[in-house]
C-alpha cells in the first residue's frame, strides 16, 4: 500500500505541473504520428491510380491477317479509354516526351507502328512478338514506376487476349476446313478401301494367271523339243525339196528341148503327109516310092509312138511328182503358217516376250517362211495344172500316133493293092494330114506348157532356196525361243511368288485403308462438333481465369501495414516516453527502492495503456480498420505497448543515454527483421536468425492474426511471448531499484 501511495503522489504532482502534463499528453499521441498518420496517407494508394497521369502514344499503322484488317493499337487505346486504371493522356510522341521531361507524366506507353503487323507473325516460321514500349519516369517517382510495371503486365495480358482471339477465330475457321478435308479424306479412304478390295481380287486373279503362265511356259518349254525337231525336219525337207526342184528344173529343160525337136518332126511329118497326098493324087507310078516311103514312115511312126509313149509316161511321172511336191509344199506352207501363228499367239500372251528383239526377228522369219512356202505351193499348183494339161495332150498325141502307126501298117499291107485302094489311100492320107495337124497343134500346146513348167520350176527352185534359208533362221529362232522360254518360266515362277506377296500386301492395304477410312470419318465427326462461337473464341484467348478467395485477402495497403506500423508507433512512443517520465525519481521523500519501482512501473504502464487505447481508437474508428475481434485488438495493443514500455524502461534505467542508443539499435534491427513489410525469406540470411528474439516480430504476427486470419491461438501465443518478455524486463527494473536502494528525492517536476 505504501508503494501505491508513492505512485499516486507522483501522479498527482505530475497532473498539477503543466510542464510535465503537457509533454506526457503529447507523448501519448506519438504512436498515432508514426502509425496512424502514415497509414492514413497510404491506406489505399492503388485506389487513386486514376489520378496518376500516364502518356499513351499510338503509332500503329495496322495490318491485314487472313483477309481481315487488324488495328490492335487502336483496339488497345479503346480498351484503355474504357477503364480507369490511370489518368490516360493519348498524345503525340513529341508531347509525351515533353511531358516526361517536365514531370507531367509518371510514365509513357508507346505502341509502335509495326505493332499489328508483328502480331500477325504468330504462324510464321520466325514469329516476332508485338512489343509495347514502356518508359517509366523513375527520376520523378520510383514507386510510380513500380506501379507502372505492374500495370503494363495487365495491359500486355489484355492485348495478348485480343491477339489470341484473332488467331483463334482464324484457327477455328481453318479447323472447319480441316473437318471438311477430313470428311473428304474419309470418302477417299473408303474409295481406296473399295479399290483395294478390287485390287485384292485382281491380285488373286493375277496370281492364278501367273501360275497358269508359269505352267504354260513350262509346257511350252516341254513342247519346244517337238517344235525344234519339226523345224529341223522342215529344214531338212526344205533342203531335199530344193534338190528335187533343181532336178525337176533340169528335167523340164531337157523335156522342153525334146518337145521342140518333136514339134519340128511333127511339122516335117505334116509336110510329108501333104506331099504324100499330092504324090498319090499325081502319080500311080510313085506307089513304089510310096511303099518305100510308107515303110520309112511306118518306122518313123513306130519311133514316134515309142517316143510319145515315153513322153506320155514322163509327163505322167511329172504330174505325179508335181502332185506329190504340191502336197509337200502345201504341208510345208501349212506348217510354216502354223509356226508363224503359234509364235504370234505366244507374243500376244506374253508382252514381255513380244518386246524381245530376237523373238521379233524369229516371228518375222516365220512369217517370211510362211509367205514363201505359200508362194511355192501356189507355183507348184500351177505347175501341176500345166503337167496335167501336158499329159492330156500327150495322150491325144499318143492316140494320133497310134492311129498313124496303124494306118501306116495298113498302107504297107495294102501297097500291093495300091491301085485298088487308091481312093482308100487318098482318104487315109487325108486323115493322116489331119492327124499331123492335130499332132502339130498338140505339140505346140505341149511345148507352151513345158515352157510354163520350166518357169515354175525355176520359181520352185528360188522358193525352195528361200525356204531353206527361212527354216535355217527358224531353227536358230526356235533355239533362242527355247532358251527364252526357260528364262520366261523362271521369271513367271518368280512373278507368281511375287504375286503371292503382293496379295498379302494388298490384304494389309485393304485392312489399313478400312481403318484409315474409319479413323478419318471419326476425326471428321469429332472436328465437325467444334463450332466457332464468341464464348469459344474467348475461351481460347483466355483459357485460364483466376478466382480469388477473399477469406485471407487483405483489402488495402493500410490493412496490410497496420501490424508493422502499430508496432513501430508503440515502440517509438515507449522510447519518447522516457523523455517526459522520470525513470528513477519520486516526489515522496524517503521512498524505498521498491516503492519507487512500483511508482515508475505503474507510470510507464499507465502511459502504455493511454497510448494503446488512443492508437487503437484512431485506427479502428478513425481510419476504419476491420479486425476479427475488437476486444482482442485492444487487449493485444495494450500487451504490446506494455512490453515495449518495460523494455525501454529497463534499458534506459540501467544505461541512461547509452541505453536510448541501444534502444534505437534494437528498433533498427526490428524494422529490418520483423517481416512487417517484406517476407522474412527475402531479407539477408545473416539477419534471419535474429527474428525470433525480437519483440516486434511477435507483435507483428499477433496483429496479423487479430486483423486478418482470426487465428487466436497464434495471437495468444505471441501475447504470451510478449508477456514473458515484459515480465523479464520488469524484473530487470526491479533489480535496479532494489540494488540502488533509497536515493535522494528527485525534483517534483522530474517525477511522473
Amino acid at each position: 500500500m505504501k508503494a501505491l501511495s508513492v505512485f499516486f503522489k507522483d501522479l498527482g504532482a505530475a497532473l498539477k505541473n503543466p510542464k510535465v502534463l503537457i509533454p506526457i499528453i503529447a507523448v501519448m499521441f506519438i504512436p498515432i504520428m508514426y502509425s496512424g498518420v502514415y497509414l492514413a496517407a497510404f491506406w489505399d494508394p492503388y485506389g487513386h491510380l486514376d489520378q496518376l497521369p500516364v502518356a499513351v502514344v499510338n503509332q500503329d499503322k495496322g495490318a491485314e491477317f487472313k483477309g481481315k484488317e487488324l488495328h490492335i493499337g487502336s483496339d488497345l487505346v479503346d480498351e484503355l479509354k474504357k477503364g480507369k486504371d490511370f489518368d490516360w493522356h493519348f498524345v503525340s510522341p513529341e508531347e509525351a516526351e515533353k511531358g516526361i521531361k517536365e514531370n507531367r507524366y509518371y510514365m509513357k506507353i508507346t505502341i509502335p507502328e509495326n505493332f499489328s503487323s508483328q502480331a500477325t507473325t504468330l504462324m510464321d516460321d520466325h514469329p516476332q512478338p508485338a512489343k509495347i514500349v514502356y518508359e517509366p519516369n523513375g527520376d520523378y517517382n520510383f514507386i510510380a514506376s513500380q506501379i507502372g510495371n505492374t500495370a503494363i503486365k495487365d495491359i500486355k495480358a489484355k492485348v495478348s487476349a485480343k491477339v489470341t482471339e484473332s488467331y483463334t477465330e482464324s484457327l477455328l475457321d481453318n479447323f472447319t476446313e480441316v473437318s471438311d478435308g477430313l470428311a473428304e479424306a474419309g470418302e477417299g479412304a473408303d474409295k481406296i478401301h473399295n479399290g483395294s478390295t478390287d485390287l485384292d481380287a485382281g491380285a488373286v486373279k493375277l496370281k492364278d494367271n501367273l501360275k497358269k503362265l508359269a505352267d504354260g511356259t513350262l509346257e511350252a518349254k516341254d513342247g519346244m523339243a517337238p517344235l525344234a525337231k519339226g523345224v529341223s525336219d522342215l529344214h531338212q525337207g526344205a533342203g531335199q525339196l530344193n534338190q528335187g526342184a533343181s532336178k525337176l528344173a533340169g528335167g523340164l529343160g531337157q523335156l522342153n528341148a525334146a518337145g521342140g525337136q518333136l514339134l519340128n518332126g511333127a511339122k516335117q511329118a505334116q509336110q510329108g503327109g501333104a506331099q504324100l497326098h499330092a504324090g498319090l493324087q499325081s502319080s500311080l507310078d510313085g506307089a513304089k516310092k510310096l511303099n518305100a516311103g510308107i515303110q520309112g514312115s511306118e518306122q518313123g511312126a513306130g519311133k514316134l509312138e515309142a517316143g510319145l509313149q515315153s513322153a506320155e509316161k514322163g509327163s505322167a511321172d511329172l504330174a505325179a511328182g508335181l502332185k506329190s511336191s504340191l502336197d509337200g509344199a502345201s504341208k510345208v506352207s501349212e506348217g510354216a503358217k502354223g509356226v508363224a501363228d503359234g509364235l504370234k499367239q505366244l507374243a500376244s500372251s506374253s508382252p514381255e516376250l513380244a518386246q524381245n528383239p530376237q523373238f521379233q526377228k524369229l516371228l518375222a522369219a516365220s512369217q517370211s517362211v510362211a509367205e514363201g512356202s505359200a508362194k511355192v505351193a501356189a507355183g507348184q499348183e500351177q505347175l501341176s495344172q500345166g503337167a496335167d494339161s501336158l499329159h492330156d495332150a500327150q495322150q491325144q498325141l499318143l492316140s494320133g500316133a497310134t492311129a498313124l502307126h496303124s494306118g501306116q501298117q495298113q498302107l504297107l499291107e495294102g501297097s500291093s493293092q495300091l491301085v485298088q485302094g487308091q481312093e482308100q489311100l487318098e482318104q487315109g492320107a487325108a486323115k493322116l494330114n489331119e492327124g499331123q495337124s492335130a499332132l502339130t497343134a498338140g505339140l505346140t500346146t505341149f511345148n507352151g506348157k513345158l515352157g510354163e513348167a520350166a518357169s515354175g520350176s525355176k520359181a520352185l527352185v528360188a522358193g525352195s532356196k528361200q525356204l531353206v534359208d527361212g527354216t535355217s533362221k527358224l531353227k536358230g529362232g526356235v533355239d533362242k525361243l527355247s532358251g527364252g522360254l526357260v528364262t520366261l518360266a523362271d521369271g513367271s515362277l518368280q512373278l507368281h511368288e511375287g504375286a503371292g506377296e503382293l496379295e498379302n500386301g494388298i490384304t494389309k492395304l485393304d485392312d489399313g485403308s478400312k481403318e484409315l477410312a474409319t479413323k478419318l470419318n471419326d476425326a471428321a465427326d469429332k472436328t465437325s462438333e467444334l463450332k466457332k462461337t464468341d464464348d469459344l473464341v474467348k475461351m481460347f484467348a483466355q483459357p485460364i481465369d483466376s478466382e480469388e478467395i477473399d477469406s485471407r485477402k487483405v483489402p488495402n495497403y493500410g490493412t496490410g501495414l497496420t501490424p508493422y506500423f502499430m508496432s513501430l508507433g508503440l515502440f517509438v512512443g515507449a522510447l519518447i516516453s522516457t523523455l517526459v517520465i522520470s525513470l528513477k525519481g519520486t516526489t515522496v521523500e524517503g521512498a524505498s527502492g521498491f516503492s519507487r519501482f512500483v511508482s515508475r512501473a505503474l507510470s510507464f504502464a499507465g502511459m502504455g495503456l493511454f497510448q494503446s487505447v488512443v492508437a487503437a481508437v484512431i485506427i479502428l474508428y478513425g481510419l476504419g480498420l476491420k479486425v476479427q475481434s475488437v476486444p482482442y485488438f485492444f487487449l493485444f495493443t495494450f500487451i504490446t505497448s506494455l512490453t515495449f514500455m518495460f523494455i525501454v524502461q529497463a534499458v534506459v534505467t540501467w544505461f541512461d543515454m547509452p541505453g536510448r542508443f541501444l534502444i534505437i539499435i534494437l528498433l533498427i534491427l526490428q524494422l529490418t527483421t520483423s517481416a512487417g513489410t517484406f517476407p522474412l525469406e527475402l531479407i539477408p540470411d545473416w539477419l534471419k536468425p535474429i527474428n525470433p528474439w525480437l519483440p516486434m516480430s511477435h507483435s507483428v504476427l499477433g496483429y496479423k492474426a487479430i486483423i486478418s486470419s482470426g487465428d487466436y491461438d497464434l495471437m495468444w501465443k505471441q501475447a504470451g511471448v510478449l508477456g514473458i518478455v515484459a515480465v523479464i524486463f520488469l524484473i530487470f527494473s526491479l533489480i535496479y531499484f532494489l540494488w540502488k536502494g533509497s536515493k535522494k528525492q528527485q525534483p517534483a517536476e522530474a517525477a511522473a
